[in-house]
């Protein structure tokens, strides 16, 4: 599994930095490792999606705030953009206000330009959210039903998405001619390259009285929960994917919304077990025992995850023997089938003894031909010291 870099890390800042030197070192990577920049060098643009993520989180007061606090795991329920499904052009397009005229990456005409993705036939394509739901080792075990509660960018519905006060329209931009695009020229007019109109970013319109509600956004914030099923068999990290339930496509794309809703990607953390580790479908876990059930056999008493069960010790079984028991682990998520529950032998010895049990092991010892050294005969260590000639 990948490590996660602390998103400060991430930016090159410290925990001090105020909002606009988070700011100006996010738009300085993003721009140094901008997948443009970078042709065919995956490893930059997975970490220009990941400085998106950084800045995404850092870059807001509230969510700042919860990941100081408790890390990652203060974000869950306050989902974020999936970036590592999106396209450069429409992260840049996310964050317009930062890149400006740049804001939609350094293609020619013919790439995407800053106003966001769109699905087969041209159907506008809302953006991807990501959020985490913990569960037990147990509910991999059986399936499970969580409410996963998140926060999504819907159409504001005074505005219906124009972003414009109640009773009055978005005026045509200026600067594009309403196209949300302009062309500019580079290197002393060597070459022109088409980017996000500055003045609307991308929108292709302005406006003049902006509605109170979204403030002229178009979007609103809005709090959802959903009830998402987890089946049995799932692994830590693993993602479910609720079709829909991502944001609407961005105003510049659909005012009104209409087109295809982004997906909500629901990551499965499962909490570490007192008892058990999961290695693959296959459990692991441990079971102490005395050296009479370990040098006789034995059947102990053992707890699985789904009830207990017996577990049979074979005579002359040694510290650290490894069990297995088919069928009581993990099912498999495709096929159903449980892994196995392995279980390592730990012998025991105890430090205190009744006289009848000391007098026990005195004897065993004698008749295996080792004494224990009690003053009456050569002991253990003396036998060594005896041997090495000391």
């Amino acid at each position: 599994m990948a490590v996660e870099r602390c998103y400060y890390e991430v930016l090159g800042v410290e925990r001090t930095a105020d909002g606009e030197e988070i700011k100006r070192s996010y738009r300085r990577l993003a721009m140094k490792f901008h997948p443009d920049r970078n042709p065919g060098d995956p490893k930059a643009e997975a970490t220009f999606k990941e400085c998106a993520e950084a800045y995404e989180v850092l870059g807001d007061a509230e969510r700042r705030q919860r990941y100081d606090q408790h890390g990652r795991a203060g974000l869950r329920g306050t989902p974020g953009h999936d970036f590592r499904n999106m396209h450069a052009e429409d992260i840049f397009s996310m964050f317009a206000d930062i890149f400006g005229a740049g804001g939609a990456g350094f293609g020619g005409a013919g790439g995407r330009g800053g106003r966001g993705s769109r699905g087969r036939g041209g159907v506008p394509q809302g953006y991807h959210l990501e959020t985490e739901v913990s569960i037990a080792l147990e509910d991999c075990l059986t399936g499970t039903e969580q409410d996963v509660p998140f926060r999504r960018l819907d159409v504001c519905k005074p505005c219906t998405g124009s972003g414009a006060k109640p009773g009055t329209k978005p005026d045509k931009c200026a600067t594009c001619g309403g196209q949300g695009q302009v062309m500019q020229s580079g290197l002393g007019g060597m070459f022109r390259m088409v980017t996000t109109c500055p003045t609307c970013s991308g929108r292709g319109t302005v406006i003049k009285e902006r509605c109170e509600s979204c403030k002229g956004a178009g979007r609103v914030p809005q709090k959802r929960t959903i009830s998402v099923k987890i089946p049995a068999g799932i692994s830590d990290g693993q993602v479910i994917r609720i079709a829909g339930e991502g944001e609407p496509p961005p105003p510049e794309q659909s005012p009104t919304g209409q087109g295809k809703h982004g997906d909500l990607h629901v990551v499965v953390r499962v909490a570490e077990h007192e008892h058990f580790a999961r290695e693959g479908d296959d459990l692991i876990t441990t079971r102490a025992i005395h050296y009479p059930q370990a040098a006789l056999g034995a059947r102990v008493p053992l707890s699985s995850l789904d009830g207990d069960i017996e577990l049979d010790i074979p005579p002359g079984t040694e510290h650290g023997t490894l069990l297995r028991v088919r069928g009581r682990g993990i099912p498999n998520l495709r096929s159903g089938t449980r892994g196995d529950l392995i279980i390592g032998i730990r012998i025991e010895v105890s430090r205190k003894h009744t006289d009848r049990e000391r007098e026990l092991l005195k004897e065993l010892s004698e008749i295996q031909g080792d004494p224990i050294g009690d003053g009456k005969g050569k002991g253990v260590w003396q036998k060594i010291k005896e041997s090495i000639g000391g």
